[in-house]
């Protein structure tokens, strides 16, 4: 399958690198794993925590199982570094669960892109903590966060 050039494409300035987080960012606050799928190449590779994925039918089962059991997800990213085609991120994400217990996960994540712009490889480290309710920061409608809200490094995660 020849897939879409997804701009925008290596090699990343720190710009285009903070452009590619924020569309990573927006996609991954849809909650849709179809949508999140098409950002990667049709064998991307990825480390998810203790989950291996490989190829888009994977990213999107992995995606759906995680969504189905993450309420109310809400997620920043945040550019940590860029080189030629590989960008860092790191990132902090809130949701609750069925039984209406809120937690906050940090993580990490190192990609990597082909030239089209499409994601080949990426690695999340992830924490998971549980949260009071009140602890909460993270309060835009779902979906995508408003430009006017505070980034990590705003909120000293």
């Amino acid at each position: 399958m020849t897939d879409a050039i997804r701009p925008p494409v290596p090699p990343f300035t720190r710009e285009t690198a903070i452009k590619k987080v924020r569309l990573a960012e927006d996609a991954w606050n849809s909650r849709d794993p179809q949508r999140v799928s098409l950002g990667y190449t049709d064998d991307s590779r990825w480390r998810n925590r203790s989950e291996f994925a490989t190829g888009r039918e994977e990213i999107r089962a992995l995606l759906k199982r995680k969504w189905n059991t993450e309420h109310e997800y809400r997620l920043i990213k945040e550019l940590w570094a860029y080189d030629g085609n590989r960008i860092a991120v790191r990132f902090a994400y809130e949701h609750r669960d069925d039984a209406g217990h809120w937690y906050r996960s940090y993580g990490n994540e190192n990609w990597e892109f082909d030239e089209r712009g499409l994601m080949h490889t990426r690695h999340a480290s992830i924490n998971t903590l549980p949260i009071d309710e009140s602890e909460r920061q993270y309060f835009w409608p779902l979906g995508r966060r408003p430009d006017e809200h505070p980034g990590l490094s705003d909120l000293g995660f």
